[in-house]
């Protein structure tokens, strides 16, 4: 079942009710929420997918990636990966960065845009297809959101959220939260703001209406929301 999770494809991996379809979400969701190193709850997978599926369908799907030792619920209810579910995770969120690199870089994809392509068209790749695009993006090590690819890089242990640096001090951008690719605005406002990886930033007091930070002589206002999409290294 894993490589049918891993390798499905619109036209011979999905039943007529969509249930793969919302199984392998649901796997590239807890996938990702892992990379946090935080616990993962039920409902933070039910919120990220609550514009593709109601709850009931994503608890069914998740059950059914337990039955399939895919993911396993502990007494306190939080997700873990199997090891057969992360390797498999990991093929996906593989398959898409590099698409992702693929898109942005040889057909320059407007940034704001490269997550949604991505998403649509990794799970219609053929072998074929994979093949040309791992060998045209032989030396990505992230997407362009600064997202590591598995198997070629991973996330830096040092790494905080920009909301948990000191005020007053340095951060540098590393990695655009991958929840940030379900909104394209969110997408564009930090690209129209400069705020990329490798871009640095202080951190200053708050303002009453959000999180503000300075980029050279800019001030900018970030919502928490946006701010919480922000990964990277503080510097004092």
């Amino acid at each position: 079942m894993t490589l049918r999770i891993v390798q499905l494809s619109g036209i011979d991996g999905t039943d007529s009710n969509g249930t793969e379809d919302i199984e392998r979400d649901c796997l590239d969701v807890v996938t990702v929420l892992s990379e946090r190193r935080e616990p993962v709850m039920a409902a933070q997978v039910f919120h990220w997918l609550r514009a593709r599926a109601l709850p009931p369908s994503v608890t069914l799907a998740l059950r059914r990636l337990e039955q399939k030792r895919l993911i396993w619920c502990d007494d306190t209810h939080v997700l873990h990966l199997t090891d057969e579910g992360a390797a498999a995770g990991a093929q996906i969120l593989r398959r898409r960065r590099l698409l992702e690199r693929f898109l942005y870089d040889t057909l320059k994809v407007p940034w704001h845009e490269v997550y949604r392509e991505a998403k649509h068209l990794e799970p219609l790749l053929s072998p074929l297809m994979e093949a040309r695009i791992e060998a045209l993006t032989a030396d990505a090590t992230t997407c362009p959101y600064g997202n590591p690819v598995p198997g070629r890089s991973d996330v830096h242990p040092d790494e905080q959220l920009l909301v948990t640096t000191p005020l007053n001090s340095w951060f540098i951008i590393s990695r655009i939260d991958e929840e940030a690719g379900e909104d394209s605005c969110a997408l564009q406002f930090l690209w129209t703001r400069g705020l990329r990886p490798g871009t640095p930033l202080i951190r200053r007091p708050d303002a009453h209406d959000g999180l503000v930070v300075q980029r050279a002589d800019w001030r900018i206002v970030l919502s928490r929301r946006i701010a919480r999409f922000l990964w990277g290294r503080s510097k004092l």
